[in-house]
């Protein structure tokens, strides 16, 4: 990780009995494999067991707002981290694309009791995708992933 923000890192929360779903978006999967790949493992370096963490897969990024409601109403997690990639091409379809899934993950976070994490890179091109996913500027997928960390450990504290 070059760029990303370190502050993400200073204060890790004990990922201790905590569960993750990601819901990921098999289209432009060499992005979207890579967030993935930084994700798991950064919620394993910060000591998240394997069994503790569950994919699935849906074919585009406006499908993961379904995916990350069935898997907060059907799976026993306390965080989904969506990750997806739309890269802007030359109709209006980027914007739709990304307007909806925007809305679609705040309505979600505003409605439901377990965080999602935004996880949609919104590039002008594959270059700047790459550049997010492992490139020069590190892997979204690790911030991705410790947000989920950090948001379940503030709900637990609002618990106590």
């Amino acid at each position: 990780m070059t760029t990303a923000d370190l502050s993400l890192y200073d204060s890790v929360p004990d990922t201790s009995d905590m569960r993750f779903g990601i819901v990921v978006s098999d289209w432009n999967r060499v992005i979207t494999g890579k967030l993935l790949e930084g994700a798991i493992d950064t919620l394993m370096k910060h000591g998240v067991l394997a069994d503790d963490i569950e994919v699935f897969h849906v074919p585009g990024s406006f499908e993961l707002i379904y995916g990350a409601r069935q898997v907060i109403d059907q799976v026993d997690i306390d965080a989904v981290i969506v990750l997806g990639c739309v890269v802007r091409g030359g109709t209006p379809h980027f914007d739709y694309v990304c307007q909806g899934v925007t809305e679609g993950i705040a309505n979600l976070n505003a409605t439901q009791d377990i965080p999602v994490i935004f996880g949609l890179l919104t590039t002008d091109n594959m270059e700047q995708a790459y550049e997010r996913a492992g490139g020069s500027l590190g892997n979204k997928g690790e911030e991705f992933a410790i947000s989920a960390i950090k948001m379940i450990d503030f709900f637990c504290n609002l618990e106590k």
